[in-house]
């Protein structure tokens, strides 16, 4: 079994070795979020702080499909909405509002998530908004935050509402819009935002079987997510499901399996 290379020997003269590993490493992020299906078209983004003094992050540039990002092509940006490597393509100004404010406001969030699923945006729009009945809800239980739907997110004066909301958690339900997750690195940005889209997968098929559901209590819940957040202390557990979900999507593509022979 082979897999492409790492890229690293594709290196533009423009960006330095950490930028490219962190561009390499998104790249593949947004390829496996479009192998998962978590795609709205030509929207949504995932967003990643850029190491250095200057408060810069990468995003996708508007007008590609997820399959269609690469390390290159991703677009470093301000928080004044200034690209700052070169590119053809624009950023989306929905995108720019939400990242950037959060961006701003949260130091610890290097990584933020934005979604539109089906389930994520079913959920949204349900006055009981996340369910902590389920196994991978109650790993959530304390950790997630409401933001009122306003109207699509181009305008500006909403920032502070949409910062003031999410507050000091790592999950934000956009009311009738949808999901966003805001972590300290990438691949812990994937494991919550996975966590969090089987619980509403799960939240939804429960509710779309006849009877009542079984509900937990609070003590369990409090447990669930002490646990699942503290699951693994060293913070490889994300890096290693990103690097699993990575070979699974290359894999896919490229029709290999693994010999369970050898």
């Amino acid at each position: 079994m082979t897999f492409p290379r790492d890229g690293r020997e594709n290196r533009p003269d423009w960006c330095g070795e950490e930028e490219w590993a962190l561009r390499l490493q998104l790249a593949a992020t947004y390829h496996v979020f479009d192998h998962l299906g978590w795609i709205e078209s030509i929207f949504n983004h995932i967003t990643v702080r850029v190491p250095g003094p200057e408060a810069h992050y990468l995003i996708n540039p508007f007008g590609l499909n997820y399959n269609e990002v690469t390390a290159s092509n991703l677009i470093r940006i301000d928080l004044d909405g200034h690209a700052h490597s070169p590119s053809r393509h624009p950023v989306n100004r929905a995108g720019f509002v939400i990242h950037s404010a959060i961006h701003a406001a949260r130091p610890d969030a290097h990584c933020i998530v934005h979604t539109h699923t089906d389930t994520g945006m079913a959920v949204a729009c349900k006055d009981s908004g996340i369910s902590y009945d389920n196994f991978y809800g109650a790993q959530l239980y304390g950790r997630v935050a409401y933001h009122e739907f306003e109207g699509i997110t181009v305008h500006a004066e909403e920032q502070p509402r949409l910062v003031a909301s999410l507050g000091d958690k790592s999950i934000l339900v956009l009311r009738n819009h949808g999901l966003l997750v805001a972590e300290e690195s990438l691949p812990k940005a994937f494991w919550l935002a996975w966590t969090l889209q089987r619980a509403c997968d799960v939240q939804c098929a429960a509710e779309s079987h006849a009877g009542a559901s079984r509900g937990l209590a609070a003590a369990v819940r409090k447990a669930a997510a002490h646990d699942g957040e503290h699951f693994d202390p060293t913070g490889a557990l994300g890096r290693t499901m990103l690097d699993a979900a990575i070979r699974r999507m290359e894999m896919a593509r490229a029709g290999l399996h693994v010999d369970f022979r050898q």
